[in-house]
Protein backbone atom coordinates (compact mmCIF):
# COMPACT_ATOMS: atom_id res chain seq x y z
CA UNK A 1 0.00 0.00 0.00
CA UNK A 2 1.27 3.47 -0.91
CA UNK A 3 1.66 6.09 1.77
CA UNK A 4 -0.60 9.11 1.29
CA UNK A 5 1.27 12.31 0.47
CA UNK A 6 0.75 15.58 2.34
CA UNK A 7 0.84 17.60 -0.88
CA UNK A 8 -1.74 17.74 -3.66
CA UNK A 9 -1.89 19.40 -7.07
CA UNK A 10 -3.02 23.01 -6.65
CA UNK A 11 -1.60 23.49 -3.12
CA UNK A 12 0.48 26.57 -2.36
CA UNK A 13 3.76 25.33 -0.88
CA UNK A 14 6.92 26.79 0.66
CA UNK A 15 10.33 25.21 0.00
CA UNK A 16 12.11 24.52 3.31
CA UNK A 17 15.41 23.05 2.05
CA UNK A 18 17.76 23.13 -0.90
CA UNK A 19 18.79 25.76 -3.41
CA UNK A 20 15.26 27.19 -3.72
CA UNK A 21 14.76 27.52 0.06
CA UNK A 22 12.21 30.16 1.07
CA UNK A 23 10.50 30.31 -2.33
CA UNK A 24 6.83 29.55 -2.68
CA UNK A 25 4.63 28.51 -5.54
CA UNK A 26 1.67 26.44 -6.68
CA UNK A 27 2.04 22.68 -7.19
CA UNK A 28 1.56 21.91 -10.90
CA UNK A 29 2.05 18.14 -10.73
CA UNK A 30 2.77 15.42 -8.15
CA UNK A 31 4.82 12.39 -9.21
CA UNK A 32 3.64 9.84 -6.63
CA UNK A 33 5.94 6.89 -7.38
CA UNK A 34 9.08 9.09 -7.16
CA UNK A 35 7.68 11.22 -4.27
CA UNK A 36 8.41 14.45 -6.13
CA UNK A 37 6.43 17.51 -7.12
CA UNK A 38 6.78 20.18 -9.79
CA UNK A 39 6.23 23.63 -8.29
CA UNK A 40 5.59 26.75 -10.36
CA UNK A 41 8.70 28.98 -10.53
CA UNK A 42 10.76 26.81 -8.14
CA UNK A 43 13.86 24.67 -8.87
CA UNK A 44 14.31 26.09 -12.37
CA UNK A 45 16.62 24.35 -14.83
CA UNK A 46 17.94 25.23 -18.29
CA UNK A 47 17.06 22.82 -21.08
CA UNK A 48 18.87 23.07 -24.41
CA UNK A 49 16.54 22.38 -27.33
CA UNK A 50 17.02 21.90 -31.05
CA UNK A 51 14.79 23.89 -33.38
CA UNK A 52 11.39 22.21 -33.78
CA UNK A 53 7.79 23.08 -34.61
CA UNK A 54 7.09 24.43 -31.12
CA UNK A 55 10.24 26.56 -30.94
CA UNK A 56 11.55 27.24 -34.48
CA UNK A 57 14.52 29.17 -33.07
CA UNK A 58 15.60 26.45 -30.61
CA UNK A 59 17.92 27.57 -27.81
CA UNK A 60 17.78 27.42 -24.02
CA UNK A 61 14.41 27.02 -22.29
CA UNK A 62 13.94 27.54 -18.54
CA UNK A 63 11.57 25.03 -16.94
CA UNK A 64 10.72 23.64 -13.50
CA UNK A 65 12.47 20.47 -12.35
CA UNK A 66 10.82 18.08 -9.87
CA UNK A 67 11.64 18.66 -6.18
CA UNK A 68 11.33 16.04 -3.42
CA UNK A 69 8.18 16.45 -1.33
CA UNK A 70 10.15 16.21 1.93
CA UNK A 71 11.55 19.65 1.05
CA UNK A 72 8.06 21.18 0.77
CA UNK A 73 5.58 22.43 3.37
CA UNK A 74 2.02 23.54 2.71
CA UNK A 75 1.37 27.26 3.29
CA UNK A 76 -1.03 27.93 6.19
CA UNK A 77 -4.16 29.64 4.78
CA UNK A 78 -4.57 31.97 7.77
CA UNK A 79 -0.98 32.92 8.75
CA UNK A 80 0.83 32.44 5.42
CA UNK A 81 3.66 30.48 7.08
CA UNK A 82 4.78 26.89 6.50
CA UNK A 83 2.78 24.28 8.39
CA UNK A 84 2.45 20.54 8.72
CA UNK A 85 -0.69 18.73 7.65
CA UNK A 86 -3.07 16.61 9.71
CA UNK A 87 -6.19 14.68 8.74
CA UNK A 88 -9.45 14.63 10.68
CA UNK A 89 -13.14 13.98 10.17
CA UNK A 90 -15.26 17.10 9.68
CA UNK A 91 -18.93 17.60 10.59
CA UNK A 92 -20.07 15.62 7.53
CA UNK A 93 -17.87 12.62 8.51
CA UNK A 94 -15.55 13.37 5.60
CA UNK A 95 -11.75 13.15 6.00
CA UNK A 96 -10.23 16.61 5.47
CA UNK A 97 -6.71 18.02 5.68
CA UNK A 98 -6.02 20.76 8.22
CA UNK A 99 -3.08 22.99 9.14
CA UNK A 100 -1.44 21.87 12.40
CA UNK A 101 -0.41 25.44 13.36
CA UNK A 102 -3.76 27.19 13.04
CA UNK A 103 -6.15 24.20 12.95
CA UNK A 104 -7.77 25.66 9.83
CA UNK A 105 -9.09 23.33 7.14
CA UNK A 106 -7.15 23.25 3.86
CA UNK A 107 -9.30 23.33 0.76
Amino acid sequence: MRKKLHIKKGDTVIVNAGESRGQEGKVLEVIVDKQRAIVEGVNMMSKHTKPNAASPQGGIIKKEAPIHISNLNVKDPSTGKATRIGRKLNDNNKLVRYAKKSGEEIK
